[in-house]
């Protein structure tokens, strides 16, 4: 594993941690098999239920080789495969493999979310249910004004990631209804901090 790769696994690893308090109430509800877009370090091995049969995530960049990663695919009580593809691309799945899809902080970086959240709804059965928390758009004007401001040089510095983006409207337009929806402010700077969290369903 090159030395870039690796203190950029640990350097993400120590940062979405601090998300670890948000993980379990996204994912009370994965069951069956579960497709996860946006791997990461799996972080959220630890916190899906014991309804959970099967996890695939999806990384176009993975973490392969970093010791927490590993030890948390070890750890889980249901079978863990890891791909290395992008999500806004023809995902090699049958449609209505999934019982469950999960995005938790991944649609602010897809470059193509609209083709990401098409092949997530082709890949969910009917009747199966996308858990997902994302920071995104504010709802107080003034940030929103500010967010737009510096989210082409954030993009920049951060390879991809949009701070702006209205993330219950991509998720509506991608084909989904949206059976509950939370929106909050989390800790941490305020640009960055406005989290939505749902439950939808394939229409």
């Amino acid at each position: 594993m090159e030395l870039r790769a690796r203190l950029r696994g640990r350097t993400l690893d120590w940062m979405m941690r601090q998300m670890n308090d948000l993980r379990p109430e996204v994912l009370e509800r994965a069951e069956g098999d579960v497709l996860e877009v946006g791997f990461g370090t799996g972080l959220n091995v630890p916190f899906y239920p014991p309804g959970t049969k099967k996890l695939v995530g999806l990384d176009p960049n993975p973490a392969d080789g970093l010791p927490a990663l590993e030890e948390r695919v070890r750890a889980a009580t249901f079978g863990v495969e890891r791909c290395a593809l992008r999500a806004d691309g023809m995902l090699p799945f049958d449609a209505g493999r999934f019982d469950t899809v999960v995005t938790t902080w991944t649609l602010c970086s897809i470059a193509d979310h609209r083709r990401a959240l098409d092949e997530m709804r082709r890949v969910l059965r009917p009747g199966g249910r996308y858990l997902f928390i994302e920071h995104g758009r504010a709802s107080a004007e003034r940030t929103a004004r500010w967010q737009d401001r510096v989210n082409p040089l954030w993009r920049r510095l951060t390879g991809g990631c949009n701070m702006n983006r209205p993330i219950d409207l991509i998720v509506q337009e991608g084909g989904f209804e949206l059976e509950r929806l939370a929106r909050f402010r989390h800790t941490g700077p305020g640009l960055l901090a406005h989290m939505y969290r749902g439950v939808a369903k394939a229409v």
